[in-house]
Formats: C-alpha cells, sequence, structure tokens
C-alpha cells in the first residue's frame, strides 16, 4: 500500500518502520524535511520511505495515519481537504481529559468523504515498537465502519505486529478512547510505567 504518515514522532515513527518492513511504501509528511530527526529517522528505515511537505505527502498516500499534534490537526485537514477526500485516514490523536478525545468529527467535518477509523491511540510507542511479552502478543483495539476498507485498516495494524481486535464502527470511539485513558491512567498515575499493554482473553 501505498501510506502517508502525518507526523514522524514516536507514534509516525514506529508505524512508518513497521510499514515500511512490511513491503509498503511511506511518506512522512513533515513540516521542515531538512530536520536533523527526520533525516536520523530515514536512515534507520530501509525500504520505500522519504518524507516530504505535508501538500506532497498527502497527496502520495491511499492510506493517511494522522500522528501529528491534537491540536494541529484540524489546520492541516482544512488546508489539505481536497488531497484527503475519498482517502482511508486513520485518526491517531489524543487530548486526554477533553471531552473528546480524539479528531475523527474535526476529520468528517473537513473531509466528508474521508473513510475514517479509529487506531494507534491507546497504547504507548513503545509497545508498538516491541508488541510481544515474551510468546504472548499484544492486542490492539480499533473501530471504523465494517466495509471494504476494514481488511486493509486489519492488515496495516497486523504489520505492526500487534492483533488487531475489531471493537465496531465510529459509535464505538468512546470505547476505544477509554482504552487509552486507561492505559495512561496505569502508566503515569498508577506508576505502573509505559512498558504494560492489553490481552482479550477468549475461553
Amino acid at each position: 500500500m501505498k501510506i502517508t504518515v502525518l507526523g514522524a514522532g514516536h507514534i509516525g515513527g514506529t508505524m512508518g518502520r513497521k510499514w515500511a518492513a512490511a513491503g509498503h511504501e511511506v511518506v512522512f509528511g513533515v513540516r521542515d524535511v531538512s530536520s536533523p530527526r527526520v533525516a536520523a529517522l530515514l536512515e534507520e528505515i530501509p525500504g520505500k520511505v522519504r518524507a516530504g511537505n505535508v501538500a506532497d505527502a498527502v497527496a502520495f498516500g491511499d492510506v493517511v495515519l494522522v500522528a501529528i499534534p491534537y491540536d494541529a490537526v484540524a489546520v492541516i485537514v482544512a488546508t489539505h481537504a481536497d488531497k484527503l477526500a475519498g482517502k482511508i485516514i486513520i485518526d491517531a490523536t489524543n487530548k486526554f481529559g477533553a471531552p473528546v478525545v480524539n479528531n475523527l468529527e474535526t476529520i468528517r467535518r473537513a473531509v466528508p468523504t474521508a473513510r475514517l477509523f479509529r487506531a494507534f491511540n491507546s497504547l504507548g510507542w513503545e509497545i508498538f515498537a516491541r508488541p510481544r511479552f515474551g510468546e504472548v502478543q499484544v492486542d490492539h483495539f480499533y473501530c471504523g465502519p465494517d466495509d471494504q476498507d476494514l481488511p486493509a485498516v486489519e492488515q496495516l495494524i497486523a504489520d505492526v505486529g500487534v492483533r488487531p481486535i475489531w471493537v465496531g464502527g465510529l459509535e464505538s470511539a468512546p470505547v476505544v478512547d477509554a482504552l487509552g485513558t486507561l492505559w495512561v491512567t496505569l502508566a503515569f498515575r498508577r506508576g505502573r510505567g509505559r512498558k504494560i499493554a492489553f490481552k482479550m482473553i477468549e475461553g
């Protein structure tokens, strides 16, 4: 797949690494292509990967992962709405403590034809980087429409190394967001640290 990753921070960089390793073409959309941090990231990643300005990156991908700061999303999607139209967009942003933790409605208002999913928001980047605890694979809960795009998004989640578990349509976003809030609560407020994850047990 051709994937645009908006942002080259911990989440965006980790997903880009994993997807490039799985054989996807990846372009990071960043404000400063010449940034030393971006250059260092690209040097670490083999395969078909590069960085470009946001406009060029958005035009490239069939799938767009939004992994930029929460408050930057509204301007970015409004500015590039024409290039985002009709694409699969995965919202990975969080604003814990806000009435709405995700940016799904912000994206939908700017890009009504976007095919929206909510994923990569409920675990720390370290877990996505190393998604196994011994022999146990980490589960990742996500939501989005049960349509022709679901298998592609599920495959992208699996390509990161976590087990994808579909929670439901976008009406289930508060459930997925609650898992992110739980992770933050346990990791920081309860002092368990960032190397914790979730597993669904089925009997």
